[in-house]
């Protein structure tokens, strides 16, 4: 059977990639071309910087990709690209060279939710058993996700408010850490102890909701006052004590979505699994009780990998799109319908 081979395109935020999937399982390239120190002097991500990035870069990313892979741009099958959400600009520069690319070699043009790629990153690690459970947790969103096989996806429960990793980003910017702060806040909480006891929003009510601006507020609040006091607070303490109310609430949520929907796999993927912190809360509270597949480091920020996996089911359930196909930036599974 002749080797098949995924051309993907991931430009939904601040990262510019393109990978090289073979036979639905080998990812010959991973190639991430990161904005990150163009947007940390404004703390957080510019959208037409981003985009002019994108632009500048894209080219050069998908030779690399091939020459990585170590075939040519003859030898692709198919075109995978991140359609939404994400930021409208960003998604276009990603959709013009995948639409491009399939349209000057006659190649299948398959479009991928964002959301799914960090989802089906876990295909990297192990083959993934049907239903499982999902907790997505990045920049933009955080989320439970019923999944019933390899494709669809449904929501069981969402944030009201911010997501879990904007709220790391904000409370970095108020303790100056650089952006994004989501690895060095993990750190100091190390370091640290829960002493502030931060609110946990919504953790008693019987739903599968999350918030945390309530969260935010309050740290920003106690770090200002303190400020204007004159008193030093202890970064180390005020960040184990944020990262230990966050911790509580997804743990929470997550036990409660296993109740109501039993699985014997749980994911848990996106830019904020990379948290030390929630991996070993996660191993310590639920790992005796099910499979826990947490996608590797390289593969839980923004990439074409993640969307290469994500592309497979699509391909395979005949989810194929046109050259008419456009960015929605605002993208989301549906909801599970009771």
């Amino acid at each position: 059977m002749k080797d098949r081979y995924i051309l993907a395109f991931e430009t939904s935020c601040d990262e510019t990639s393109v990978a090289v999937l073979k036979n639905e399982k080998e990812l010959l390239s991973n190639v991430i071309a990161s904005q990150i120190d163009s947007h940390k002097r404004f703390g957080g991500v510019v959208p037409e910087v981003a985009s002019r990035h994108h632009v500048e870069v894209i080219t050069a990313c998908i030779e690399e990709a091939l020459a990585e892979a170590g075939i040519s741009d003859k030898e692709v099958t198919a075109v995978a690209v991140t359609y939404g959400p994400g930021l409208v600009g960003a998604l276009l520069v990603g959709l013009a060279a995948a639409k491009s690319f399939a349209w000057a070699h006659q190649l299948p043009l398959i479009p991928v939710n964002h959301m799914a790629g960090h989802l089906m990153a876990a295909q990297s690690v192990t083959d993934l058993k049907f239903p499982l459970l999902a907790l997505l947790v990045s920049g933009g969103h955080t989320e439970l996700v019923y999944v019933s096989q390899a494709g669809d996806y449904k929501i069981v429960g969402e944030t009201r408010d911010d997501a879990v990793g904007e709220a790391y980003d904000k409370i970095g910017r108020v303790m100056g850490l650089s952006y994004p702060a989501g690895r060095e806040i993990d750190q100091l909480a190390h370091q640290g102890q829960d002493v502030y006891d931060f609110p946990r929003a919504m953790i008693k009510e019987d739903n599968l909701e999350f918030s945390f601006s309530g969260l935010k507020s309050a740290f920003i609040n106690l770090y200002h006052n303190a400020d204007q006091r004159g008193e030093e607070l202890s970064q180390a303490d005020l960040a184990a004590s944020f990262q230990a109310a966050v911790l509580d609430i997804l743990l929470a949520k997550t036990k409660k979505a296993l109740v109501q929907y039993p699985v014997e796999s749980l994911v848990v993927a996106g830019g904020v699994a990379a948290n030390q912190g929630l991996r070993e809360r996660l191993a310590a509270e639920l790992g005796q009780h099910l499979e826990i597949i947490i996608p590797p480091l390289r593969l839980c920020g923004d990439n074409a990998g993640m969307i290469a996996y994500a592309s497979v089911s699509e391909w395979n359930n005949g989810n194929v799109a046109g050259l008419d196909l456009n960015a929605k930036p605002s993208l989301a599974f549906e909801a599970l319908e009771e």
